[in-house]
């Protein structure tokens, strides 16, 4: 067990590392919003699209990178991964066009970020440690990618301001390269199970006929709406407000510094509580966090609660939700199965993206989809209340 932890221990500060860099640069997208679209004279709809459509990339190409991660081990998708990044990282900073704007942050980026975030890098560390601290160490691994939002959103902002727009894009391109060396801490393998091997087929047949995976689909898809909703048009939305600039870096940055503390608390607590459960009750205290923010004057200091509030909800959903699909169906399939789950969370991730534009353009604020979060967030309360942690007859059957 000693040697199985100190195994672990590298294998869980290579996630950590991967997930703070390929996190924490994606996290700061919305700084880039304000300055590109002022020089060359773009509705906010049309960065928007950009990041909605990255979002919907990596949703569809992430269960094909959990499928081959499951399969031939992680290394070669992370490096992948970490290589398209970089190339979408350094186009973007040359974009002048909506169409070169949605190819380098839409596509490159989304097929990047599918081989470098959380279905491929939580799988790999479900795979390395023991079920019952499974829930705990993908706590940690997320929790590193809200330290990295924290570190590199006032970074990102720093550079935009110190070197401009374009030249802030390359110099976090250089950045993210640094996950392919990174890799090698992973250590991944594909899995040795007991019994005869489950085929894709088999593993996709059996969670598509199990009412929790998705239960769990559909209420990820809440969680995707309202982050990238919030990453991308709060800062905007503040500045409407009359606040400083530097208000909604400020504010996205607590929330990656206070869910470092919510994603380890939600790791922790789902070893020890229903996480269905606990996704019910995380849902609901977005929603009403919403209702206080949206209800009261919004001052920095309102605005600064609220980042630490929906900090501590933030990614909180993320260990739970993947922690209980591996306890439903083993570790596997677990990034291809995450994958498709996580699909859902980018197909709503493009939504809240891409309608929070829309809508502001259309109306001029962004009060509609405001609204909608609080009503998904009870949606997603609902959905996930009825889900159920018991592992699927296969399973049982081996563990008798």
């Amino acid at each position: 067990m000693n040697s199985l932890w100190r195994t672990s221990g590298w294998v869980l500060l290579g996630a950590a590392l991967i997930l703070a860099l390929s996190l924490g640069v994606r996290h700061g997208f919305g700084l880039f919003l304000a300055p590109m679209s002022a020089d060359f004279g773009w509705g906010r709809g049309v960065f928007a699209f950009a990041i909605a459509l990255q979002n919907l990339i990596w949703g569809l190409a992430q269960p094909f990178a959990g499928a081959l991660a499951d399969r031939l081990g992680a290394a070669k998708v992370v490096i992948i991964g970490g290589i398209l990044y970089t190339a979408g990282l350094v186009l973007m900073s040359m974009a002048d066009s909506p169409w070169s704007l949605s190819l380098s942050a839409g596509l490159l980026i989304g097929i990047g970020l599918s081989g470098t975030s959380f279905s491929v890098i939580l799988g790999v560390v479900g795979r390395a440690v023991p079920p019952e601290k499974r829930s705990m160490a993908m706590g940690i691994a997320s929790a590193a990618g809200s330290f990295g939002q924290f570190a590199m959103l006032p970074g990102s902002q720093g550079l935009i301001q110190w070197l401009g727009w374009s030249a802030a894009l390359l110099v976090l391109g250089m950045l993210v390269a640094l996950i392919v060396p990174f890799v090698g801490l992973l250590r991944d393998k594909p899995m040795v199970v007991k019994g005869p091997d489950q085929t894709l087929g088999q593993a996709l047949r059996e969670a598509c006929t199990h009412s929790g995976f998705w239960l769990l689909a559909l209420g990820f898809f809440v969680c995707g709406f309202q982050v990238v909703f919030i990453g991308v048009h709060l800062p905007a939305y503040l500045v409407d407000q009359h606040l400083p600039a530097t208000t909604g870096t400020t504010v996205l940055a607590l929330v990656g510094l206070f869910n470092i503390v919510g994603t380890y608390t939600a790791g922790w607590l789902g070893g020890r509580m229903s996480k269905p459960r606990l996704l019910t009750g995380l849902y609901l205290l977005r929603g009403v966090v919403i209702i206080l923010f949206l209800w009261a004057p919004v001052t920095q200091y309102s605005a600064y609660l609220f980042g630490i509030a929906m900090g501590l909800l933030w990614l909180s959903t993320v260990p739970l939700t993947n922690g209980t699909v591996a306890t439903l169906f083993g570790v596997r399939n677990l990034s291809m199965l995450g994958g498709i789950v996580f699909l859902f969370h980018q197909l709503g991730a493009f939504l809240g993206g891409w309608l929070g534009g829309v809508v502001y353009d259309q109306t001029g604020n962004y009060d509609l989809v405001w609204q909608l979060s609080i009503l998904l967030s009870v949606m997603a309360a609902a959905l996930n209340w009825p889900v159920r942690e018991r592992p699927v007859p296969r399973l049982q059957a081996q563990a008798a």
